[in-house]
């Protein structure tokens, strides 16, 4: 092989790494986002025995718990949506731009089980669980 060729390679292969790192990265940080609202419910049904309703509830004009991008809603290429319920919460992740963002939504609720679904279907209690195979 000759060192064009392989320079030719070499470059293609950076190339699709600094693209999958561009997808995956900002689905990591959703993820990571998901796990912080887990985190920041249980803190918050310690401290007022119950689990806040909204992203807003948990924010920096609230109970402080999470940052006041999260509290509105957007972060890190993802929207995300809580809604509480007579027993719990669930929590939805959606990216803002498919290609760009990410490809998968993810769910989570009371249970702090995180299920993910890749493609333009919301993820749901039904869901497989990130890391899982089904």
């Amino acid at each position: 092989m000759s060192g064009r060729l392989v320079a030719i390679l070499a470059a293609v292969g950076i190339c699709a790494l600094w693209h999958t790192a561009r997808v995956y990265a900002p689905e990591a940080a959703g993820l990571k986002a998901v796990q912080t609202l887990n985190t920041a419910q249980v803190q918050y049904y310690s401290q007022f025995g119950r689990y806040a309703r909204s992203l807003a509830e948990l924010g920096p004009s609230a109970a402080n718990l999470i940052s006041a991008d999260l509290a509105a809603g957007e972060t890190q290429g993802y929207k995300f949506a809580l809604t509480g319920t007579s027993t719990g919460y669930t929590i939805t992740a959606a990216p803002l731009a498919s290609r760009s963002a990410g490809s998968r939504t993810v769910y989570s609720d009371q249970s702090l089980v995180i299920r993910e679904n890749y493609g333009t279907e919301a993820a749901t209690a039904d869901s497989k669980e990130v890391g899982k195979r089904r």
